[in-house]
């Protein structure tokens, strides 16, 4: 069974910021694939379906992005998930508007919903697909700019960014995690 999380806030006021990237892959991959997110539990909302003889659960936190990994991990300990076979999708302020960025591991750098990821799953070792959002220019406060949207060029690239990470995510569904990083991170 393999888990695909995507992190982000709840609500209609964080709809299409930087900061829910997260959830945009995962409710593109939703609709690419015809899994409902219909399943309400864990702090979470999700669906799950059979994908290439598969078990996959697209999931989306709504515990807020700080509190991201209690979902995590209930979703994990309930469904018997290892550690290996999760991918967390999110935005990324060191990485240009555009990039994507795959690794194994690594520290939150800075980012609150993966700090919280790390310490309820015990270890810096998992998948993720780090969304560059860059950083903000004039003086903008961090939290300001994550929660704000995408200009329309921005917006642009991002429909092509979200393909690219859902092409990624089907991709390990069935090619270890290595082999993936290998092609999309040239």
């Amino acid at each position: 069974m393999k888990l695909i999380v995507g992190l982000g806030n709840p609500g209609r006021q964080y709809e299409n910021t930087r900061h829910n990237i997260g959830f945009k892959v995962i409710d593109q991959l939703a609709h690419d694939l015809y899994v409902g997110l219909d399943q309400a539990k864990h702090k979470g909302i999700y669906g799950m379906a059979h994908i290439g003889g598969e078990k996959v659960i697209l999931l989306k936190p709504l515990t807020y992005m700080n509190l991201s990994g209690e979902c995590i991990r209930a979703v994990m300990d309930y469904y018997q998930i290892e550690t290996e076979d999760i991918v967390v999708i999110y935005d990324d302020l060191d990485l240009p508007v555009g990039k994507i960025r795959l690794r194994q591991k690594g520290s939150a750098g800075g980012h609150n919903g993966i700090k919280s990821t790390i310490a309820h799953l015990g270890t810096e070792s998992f998948n993720r697909i780090r969304v560059g959002i860059d950083r903000p220019t004039n003086g903008m406060k961090v939290t300001d700019y994550v929660l704000g949207r995408f200009t329309p060029e921005e917006q642009d690239m991002m429909v092509d960014v979200i393909q690219k990470c859902g092409a990624a995510t089907k991709q390990w569904l069935s090619t270890p995690f290595l082999q993936v990083m290998n092609q999309f991170n040239a």
